[in-house]
């Protein structure tokens, strides 16, 4: 038996409201989506709710700068108490890797999908989504992250182990060492 790596290739694909349902939903505007009922500046200030945020405990707001990396997914996380939410400062394109949730160890390698963001719009996805953090197209991309207080300590360096990290709002699996596979992105 060999110890080479399995390399899986996904196609990344336009990330649209429809795709990417499973995995939560995008934070832009949407016309479909009435506004609210608010009615101060004479009108000049429509107010659309198009995503529900959930945090559980006290969350933060870190920016992100992303530089390129090369688009292999080894590692996937997922959060149990808040929906994480991944914002483009400055129109930068983006991509994002998702596996549906679920009450497994580690995703469900057959699921796996990789969109592209194209900076005109964030992304708040679904309580437990399996996720691999966004991948820059563009050097010097500012990402807004919307996360808890747990799940950002959880990924500081004296809390992973054997290159994974766990807390009470964080697992981020190591696919490589577990399973022996990575994913790679192709646009």
């Amino acid at each position: 038996m060999s110890n080479k790596p399995e390399v899986k290739t996904i196609q990344v694909q336009k990330a649209t409201p429809e795709a990417l349902k499973p995995y939560g939903d995008i934070l832009g505007y949407d016309e479909t989506v009435e506004p609210m009922p608010i009615e101060f500046y004479g009108g000049a200030a429509k107010v659309r709710r198009v995503a529900d945020f959930v945090s559980q405990s006290p969350t933060e707001m870190p920016v992100v700068t992303l530089q390129r990396r090369p688009l292999d997914v080894r590692w996937m996380e997922r959060h149990f108490k808040h929906t994480q939410a991944f914002i483009s400062l400055g129109s930068k394109p983006f991509v994002a890797c998702f596996a549906p949730p679920n009450d497994k160890e580690l995703p469900d390698l057959d699921k796996v999908e990789a969109f592209l963001f194209d900076g005109s719009s964030g992304f708040v996805m679904k309580i437990g989504t399996w996720h691999e953090f966004p991948f820059a197209l563009v050097d010097n991309t500012n990402i807004l992250v919307i996360l808890t207080k747990e799940a950002t300590e959880g990924l500081v360096k004296d809390n992973v182990v054997q290159d994974e990290a766990l807390s009470s709002d964080l697992e981020k699996k190591d696919l490589l060492a577990r399973e022996n596979i990575t994913f790679r992105l192709a646009l």
